[in-house]
């Protein structure tokens, strides 16, 4: 085994990948990445019954998209392929056979229905049935068969599983890099299936197989995954190999009430738990990627579901991640999500862009308005409206008045023109009418003197003089906005509103 850190994602291609995934995922690359080391992502698609075509397609693309591509996986450096456990199928029967002659593990014959009237009769006296050490010697596998038997039962074609023949009466003391030190008593594990009746391996014995094969160094997985770490400890034991390090990682909860977060909480509460919009017979699933979020943003926020560096800063590039992420500082207890405050990462993330990134993603919105504008001047739109934008999609909302006349002016923000400021707008007119230098500090400087040298209160001219350019009481510093747009549009817009505000008073 090699002493490098190799790490591994290990999704079903079962569906669209969960946002739970995306953080297992990032944190195994974050680890791989800080130690130098290899991040590696194996398909495990062992379940047929499961397997949903264009699931395997969109996990990649997820990665991709976050920018935490895997390594090596299928079609790419395929050091250790392949990497798709069906491909692998071949494989497992021999290290199946492999625990049979060590005597780890059995045949086991008993049929679906035996096992169910085993189960309903434990029920009915208040109790479980457990297929393990109390209860092996009396059931129908080859712990119990004859040798001639067995190879005539074997021979014959008959049906068969092969389980792991768990030890008695030991205390397993086993370490996890987030929970500590942890015990199981193996007189309270059952005796798991490791080779199915139709010529699969189960999860867990394909799982421990290809960790061991392609040198995988630390397990880092969910927390849901616990359970099964006795067993997959002890079947490294049963092989004779060092089982890697493992990190299981907590959940993430619900953003109200308990539990984990699910398909469920994010279509009642409005937010995606997809990377990528996911398409299926029963309709779309929303994606982060669609719903405007930067994935810069969504690796940030996930980072910080179960972890933190230990300081106050929130906001991380990937870089800073992997120069500042430690397993160590993984909580145990379930994260919160937060779909409110995610809203602010992608905001803190979108300023930080530079004005030319954003204008690259801003120019496609206005072409689809059939508006072409110049680069230039888009920039610099997007300079003054960036510090209050969420998403790309808001700079519309936020700058629209750049590019296009109001067409209607704000009911409540209409409040602001009396009767009399007709007249006192007229005269504004006239003094911008007559500024050859219509820079923002020429216009400003120029309305201001001419304000206060006829006592006119600043509210009673600026108000109206923002309803006209923008319709609204909202936007940049009012002069910025005049520049932008240039002295024949704003006269233009004066023109309007007063006609506007004349017509309907």
């Amino acid at each position: 085994m090699s002493h490098q850190v190799r790490v591994r994602f290990a999704p079903s291609p079962t569906g669209p990948l969960h946002i739970g995934g995306v953080r297992t995922a990032l944190f195994n690359y974050l680890f791989a990445k800080q130690h130098g080391g290899v991040f590696y992502l194996r398909v495990e698609d062992t379940d047929q019954n499961r397997f949903v075509p264009g699931a395997e397609a969109y996990i990649m693309e997820a990665l991709e998209w976050l920018g935490i591509p895997p390594d090596e996986t299928v079609g790419k450096n395929e050091k250790f392929g392949p990497y798709r456990q069906s491909e692998r199928k071949a494989l497992y029967r021999e290290y199946a056979d492999r625990l049979i002659a060590s005597g780890d593990a059995y045949y086991a014959f008993d049929t679906a229905d035996s096992l169910d009237a085993l189960r309903k009769s434990a029920e009915e006296q208040g109790g479980a049935f457990i297929y393990n050490h109390a209860s092996r010697s009396a059931l129908d596998n080859s712990l119990n068969i004859p040798g001639d038997d067995l190879r005539k039962r074997l021979e014959s074609g008959e049906e068969y599983v092969i389980r792991f023949k768990t030890p008695e009466n030991q205390t397993l003391e086993l370490h996890d890099i987030i929970r500590g030190d942890i015990k199981f008593d193996t007189n309270l594990l059952d005796d798991k299936v490791l080779f199915k009746s139709d010529g699969m391996p189960t999860y867990h014995l394909a799982n421990i197989v290809d960790d061991h094969l392609m040198e995988t160094s630390h397990v880092i997985r969910g927390e849901e995954w616990l359970p099964s770490l006795p067993l997959h400890v002890m079947l490294y034991r049963a092989f004779g190999w060092q089982a890697p390090q493992f990190a299981h990682l907590p959940l993430i909860l619900k953003p109200v009430g308990n539990g984990k977060l699910s398909k469920r909480d994010g279509d009642k509460l409005g937010f995606p738990v997809f990377p990528l919009d996911w398409k299926s017979p029963d309709g779309t699933s929303p994606g982060y990627r669609e719903a405007g979020y930067l994935p810069e943003a969504v690796i940030n926020f996930l980072a910080l579901l179960g972890w933190n560096d230990g300081t106050e800063k929130e906001i991380f590039t990937l870089d800073e991640l992997i120069a500042a992420f430690d397993l160590s500082r993984v909580h145990k207890a379930g994260a919160k999500f937060d779909p409110v405050k995610n809203r602010t990462f992608n905001h803190q993330h979108l300023i930080r862009k530079s004005d030319k990134e954003l204008a690259d993603a801003f120019i496609p919105i206005l072409q689809s308005k059939g508006i072409a504008a110049e680069r230039p001047s888009v920039e610099k739109v997007v300079s003054l409206i960036k510090e209050r934008a969420y998403f790309v999609g808001d700079l519309w909302d936020l700058g629209s008045y750049f590019f296009m006349a109001p067409h209607a002016y704000d009911e409540k923000a209409s409040k602001n023109w009396k009767p009399e400021t007709g007249e006192l707008m007229l005269r504004v007119r006239e003094k911008l009418s007559e500024m050859a230098d219509f820079s923002t500090l020429a216009v400003e400087q120029e309305l201001k003197s001419w304000m206060e040298a006829e006592g006119i209160g600043m509210g009673k001219v600026m108000q109206p003089l923002r309803l006209s350019l923008v319709g609204a009481l909202q936007g940049p510093h009012l002069f910025d906005i005049a520049e932008m747009i240039g002295k024949a549009e704003s006269l233009r817009r004066i023109d309007s509103a007063i006609g506007h505000f004349t017509h309907t008073a």
